[in-house]
């Protein structure tokens, strides 16, 4: 007997086994919430511990002000010997070097998001020391680094598949953002947009779960609040919208600067005559001497942000800290030290924007816009714009403010500063790094054509069947005939029963008498004409084969579809980004009509 299988239409309902490894994930994503949120918590107080021991000489777990700070030969000791420690720890664990994020990226990108063991230590310990002893970054980029570590080692454990691994990886980074800043819509938004790559219910919902239970336990053990003061603010409306549009046009500029200016300083460092072991100790002496101008601009910041926001700085005081900040975080998170980027971004932002404010209000009082307000906006539209998480943004201030007055700012100019930014600068913040190591990172969604066309748009429908009764000797002329390598095999109901290939001739001594009946191959792996394009890909695949005979519901061959008919389905997709003549076109010499 013949023993058919065939491919199923699309739109059945979900399986069972597909529901339950739902909630399998959905389980894991409520543990790595519980395990970032905690994470978070002991690296912001080991953090506050260590600055305090380093650089003020006394005992305290909170994060200290560096306001009345000064700068000493005891901080060049403390910056440089913790940079000889995050050093040797990079030897042991590479990959806490920088940020953290492009190498997230990039284990999801080529290494089946697995992350070694040793990350998850290596990168709270290094990142601790690191911002303990005077490097300018915030904890919540190490602690999303952590955190997708937890939820790669937890994929790693259990048993699953690769891409369930990528959406764990990604729970734990959501969830360490959200543990962090109390924000679990934008930390869902951010792992969506840098690191899934995908959306979908499967992997929405457990990056939901994760990041709000992270979110519950930043509301029990931090504070109910955002991590810093949201100033008052006042938006009233159109009126305002063309001073943030304004605002995020240069917002853009300063986000190409931000990125430009790194990628260009670690690119003298890796120029320099020493072997990168020495690059973060250097950095380490680089940014502590100019810090001088500002020491403030040492350690995580957030009280800085804070005053920018709330307006209690000078104007003076505001740009001389946004630029020594820049400064002093381009020296030290381009020497390959372990930090972030994400508060070192809002500092800066903010500064700039609190600055502009500032002017503004000066210059044009009636306006009635507060510093603080345009502080706010910058932020989100720089670091936006600087990662190319540009909705990441919009949601993560619009948290922040809990004010829907916020979004036609927020939105206007995150956008504006996203456009001008992309148009300047190729890569961003997150992605140069892939780059130069020749990694093509995925920027935009699209519509997959594979699963949204069907069998039926693409297969070949004129299809030449051999009956079951032919010969060997006839079927090789025919194979010899017409080019093609594989044949359908029908009975004489016109049923599928088989199918013939030019390897299984060429496979053996066949007698040239011989029925198909005896040598075709009896498996038939088929598809049905309503079944997508995708499914039938990933068949060919699995069954390692190249040619699906279509078959209708009662078994008989309407069609067969091989992969040449698959890559045939983009051919449409690709037409739909085609400029086509409009109405005012026409009768123009030149432009040809679709």
């Amino acid at each position: 007997m013949f023993r058919r299988t065939t491919l199923k239409p699309t739109g059945e309902p979900q399986s069972d086994t597909a529901q339950s490894r739902l909630v399998k994930l959905t389980a894991c994503a409520a543990f790595i919430g519980l395990a970032a949120g905690g994470v978070a918590f002991v690296l912001v107080h080991t953090i506050g511990l260590l600055t305090n021991l380093a650089l003020l000489h006394r005992w305290g777990w909170d994060l200290p002000s560096l306001t009345g700070f000064s700068i000493g030969p005891s901080t060049y000791a403390v910056a440089i010997g913790g940079a000889l420690i995050v050093s040797l720890l990079a030897k042991w664990s590479p990959v806490i070097r920088g940020h953290g994020i492009p190498e997230a990226m990039e284990a999801i990108l080529t290494n089946q998001s697995r992350i070694a063991p040793r990350a998850a230590i290596a990168k709270p310990l290094s990142a601790a020391i690191a911002i303990g002893t005077g490097g300018p970054f915030g904890a919540e980029g190490p602690i999303i680094v952590t955190g997708g570590a937890i939820g790669s080692l937890l994929g790693q454990v259990l048993h699953v598949t690769p891409n369930e691994r990528k959406i764990l990886l990604a729970s734990g980074a959501a969830a360490g953002m959200a543990a962090v800043f109390g924000s679990p819509l934008a930390a869902v938004i951010l792992a969506i947009e840098i690191l899934m790559f995908e959306f979908s219910a499967r992997s929405f919902i457990p990056l939901v779960v994760a990041t709000s239970v992270a979110a519950g336990v930043h509301s029990a053990l931090f504070s109910s609040g955002p991590l810093f003061t949201v100033p008052p603010h006042h938006f009233s409306g159109l009126g305002q919208l063309p001073v943030f549009a304004v605002l995020g046009l240069l917002c853009g500029l300063l986000a190409a600067v931000i990125c430009s200016g790194l990628f260009f300083i670690e690119g003298l460092y890796r120029k320099l005559p020493v072997s990168e072991f020495w690059h973060a100790p250097i950095g380490a002496f680089l940014f502590v001497s100019v810090a001088i101008l500002e020491p403030r601009t040492l350690g995580v910041g957030y009280d800085v942000i804070d005053d920018a926001l709330a307006t209690r700085l000078a104007l003076g005081s505001l740009a001389l800290i946004g630029l020594v900040k820049l400064v002093v975080w381009w020296l030290a998170l381009a020497s390959g030290t372990s930090g972030g980027t994400l508060a070192p971004v809002l500092m800066i932002s903010a500064c700039f924007g609190a600055t502009l404010g500032e002017l503004l209000h000066r210059l044009i009082p009636s306006l009635n816009i507060s510093s603080g307000s345009i502080a706010l906006v910058a932020m989100a539209a720089t670091f936006g714009a600087a990662t190319r998480a540009t909705f990441a943004a919009i949601v993560f201030v619009f948290e922040l403010t809990r004010d829907y007055n916020a979004i036609l700012p927020l939105m206007l100019a995150t956008v504006l500063a996203t456009l001008v930014a992309s148009w300047l600068s190729h890569d961003s913040l997150l992605t140069e790094k892939l780059t130069r190591r020749g990694l093509i990172v995925p920027r935009e969604y699209h519509i997959d054509v594979l699963e949204s066309a069907r069998v039926a748009d693409v297969m070949t429908r004129s299809v030449i069947a051999l009956d079951v009764n032919t010969t060997v000797g006839a079927a090789v002329k025919e194979f010899a005939r017409s080019g093609h390598s594989a044949y359908p095999v029908t009975d004489a109901d016109q049923l599928c029963v088989g199918i013939i290939t030019r390897g299984d001739l060429l496979s053996g001594d066949l007698d040239d008498n011989a029925r198909l009946a005896d040598v075709a191959v009896r498996e038939v792996i088929s598809a049905v004409a309503d079944s997508s394009i995708a499914a039938a890909l990933a068949l060919m695949h699995e069954e390692d084969v190249d040619h699906l005979p279509v078959l209708d519901a009662g078994g008989r061959l309407v069609g067969i579809c091989t992969s040449s008919n698959v890559l045939s389905a983009r051919k449409g997709y690709n037409t739909a980004d085609r400029v086509q003549r409009g109405w005012l076109d026409r009768g123009r010499p030149g432009v040809v009509s679709d």
